[in-house]
Parts: C-alpha cells; sequence; structure tokens
C-alpha cells in the first residue's frame, strides 16, 4: 500500500478511500468528450462510471495526485494535460477534490490496472446514462456546467502599474515586464475563486492576458509558469488606446470563458462588464503577487 491509501469515516458516517483525501481527473479531449472510468466490481462503489482517479499521496497536492492517478489508471500522459480549475467537497474530515482539465494532444487511453474493467470517451449529455459513482453522480451538474472554461485574467497593465507610486513613471516598459513576469506566479500556483469575485469552492489555473500600451508595448509575451501544465502570461500591445483593446480581448473570451478583468477605471469596467465579464481592482491583484512573493 502506498502513502495515504486506506478507508476513513468521514463525520456523516460514511467511508471513503483516501487517508489524506482523494482526487480525480476530470479530462476534456478536443471533441468536448470526457473520459470516465468504469470501476471494477471490487472496487468501492464497483460496476459503476466514474473519473480516474484515488487517493491522494502524504505530501501530495491534489492537481498531482489526480494527474498521477489518470496515468497510472489510464495511461494518461502529464504533458497532455492543461489543467484549468479544481473543486472540493468537503464530507467532514475527508475530503474529494475534482482536477477540470482539456487535452493538449491527443490522449490514447488504455486500461493499465485492475481497478478498471473499461474507460470511454463519452459525450457530457450522455454520462448521466450511466450508472454513476453516487458522489460523481451528485457533483455532475456543476461539473458539467464548467466543461472546457477557463479563467482569462485580463489585466489593465497602465492602471495596475500606475496604482501605487514606486517610480513606474522613469521606466513603463520595465515596470509592464516586471507585472508580466509576477503574474507567472498566478499561472503557475493558481488562483481561488474568492480572490476573483468567483464561487468560493473553486480554484483556477488562469491564462492571463496582459494589456499594454505606449512605451510598454514593446515588451514581450512571458514563457507561462504553469510546470507544464497550466496556462500562459501573454501580453497583448493595444495597437490604439488600452481600454479599447481590453473590451476587444474580453469580447473574443467571454461568455465561453470565464473571464474577470483587473482595472480601477470607472468607465472601462462598465464597458467589460456589458460583455460579460467580472472585475476587480489593482489593490486585490497585487495583494495576490504579494502572497506568492512570500
Amino acid at each position: 500500500m502506498a502513502s495515504g491509501d486506506g478507508f476513513v469515516w468521514c463525520s456523516g458516517g460514511h467511508r471513503h478511500w483516501g487517508t489524506n483525501g482523494a482526487a480525480g481527473l476530470l479530462l476534456v479531449d478536443s471533441e468536448c468528450r470526457v473520459l470516465l472510468q468504469h470501476r471494477a466490481s471490487w472496487t468501492h462503489q464497483g460496476s459503476t462510471w466514474a473519473l480516474p482517479g484515488g487517493a491522494i499521496h502524504d505530501g501530495e497536492s491534489p492537481r498531482a495526485a489526480a494527474i498521477r492517478e489518470a496515468g497510472e489508471e489510464a495511461a494518461v500522459p502529464p504533458d497532455a494535460v492543461r489543467v484549468t480549475a479544481a473543486t472540493a467537497v468537503d464530507h467532514g474530515g475527508w475530503r474529494y477534490t475534482t482536477i477540470l482539465a482539456t487535452a493538449r494532444e491527443t490522449v490514447r487511453e488504455r486500461v493499465m490496472n485492475a481497478e478498471s474493467t473499461e474507460l470511454r470517451w463519452v459525450s457530457p449529455e450522455e454520462v448521466g446514462n450511466f450508472p454513476l459513482h453516487q458522489d460523481f453522480a451528485a457533483a455532475w451538474p456543476a461539473l458539467h456546467a464548467q466543461l472546457g472554461r477557463e479563467l482569462v485574467l485580463v489585466v489593465d497593465a497602465a492602471n495596475v502599474v500606475g496604482s501605487r507610486p514606486d517610480g513606474w513613471w522613469r521606466d513603463r516598459a520595465g515596470a509592464a515586464a516586471r507585472l508580466r513576469d509576477s503574474l507567472g506566479a498566478l499561472v503557475r500556483d493558481g488562483v481561488r475563486g474568492t480572490d476573483v469575485a468567483l464561487a468560493p469552492d473553486w480554484c483556477w489555473w488562469p491564462t492571463v492576458r496582459l494589456v499594454v500600451e505606449g512605451q510598454a508595448r514593446r515588451i514581450s509575451s512571458g514563457d507561462g509558469a504553469g510546470g507544464g501544465t497550466g496556462g500562459t502570461v501573454e501580453v497583448v500591445a493595444a495597437e490604439r488606446d488600452g481600454d479599447s483593446a481590453i473590451v476587444e480581448v474580453v469580447r473574443a473570451s467571454a461568455p465561453r470563458e470565464q473571464v474577470v478583468v483587473v482595472t480601477a477605471d470607472r468607465e472601462l469596467r462598465s464597458r467589460v462588464e456589458a460583455e460579460g465579464a467580472s472585475v476587480v481592482g489593482p489593490g486585490t491583484l497585487l495583494g495576490l503577487l504579494e502572497v506568492t512573493e512570500r
């Protein structure tokens, strides 16, 4: 048995697998199908359908556990996974975390051990027709609503950089480049829903679009900091004014994606909210970046 293996009882009197909790991977392919696992009859709630997943090892994050388990059970390569979000259900003394991800490439799934009898790519509309593991069945409606979505964080660089008097005006491009580099930490570590005025029981690994103007237009995009499974930091150089470029970026993403704009500009706020985006102020973003730098 590996560390973390074993049954525990939650405060509701139910038995669960994983002394550190458990995690599963909800993987979506290019055809918007999800990968389901038919559980072997001898497993907990056997002969039902659920997600590849299992117990979290000692010192392991739910994200790492879900990716590892998908590899061990379904031959999903870690590099083929682009993690977008996570949500957890607390049963009182035991937690199950669902990691949502999209496939970067074609995944040739196969049964890797005795825990599965079959693996199948299934249309989301057909998932409810399967005999599902009861916890997965309860979580599926909320998961279905977020399938294939990601958090797009659109940052008004001039507004954020100008929100604190640190000498940015002496080197506007340099200040914007420093902001770009620090934003990589959010791509790598993710943000909680409550950090960006979204649902409190979700975490997101965002794609960041940093909109720059004026002297800052010459900086390039960052290489991301997603550790191989996250998003990117993309620099968008405004052809005209920054506000119009931000509205265009929002319009290209919403309502398909979850879009949050970082700005304190009231007029811009009204414009992007009309396009379906949410808004947080520069202070919120800078506070998050200070935490990641500690």
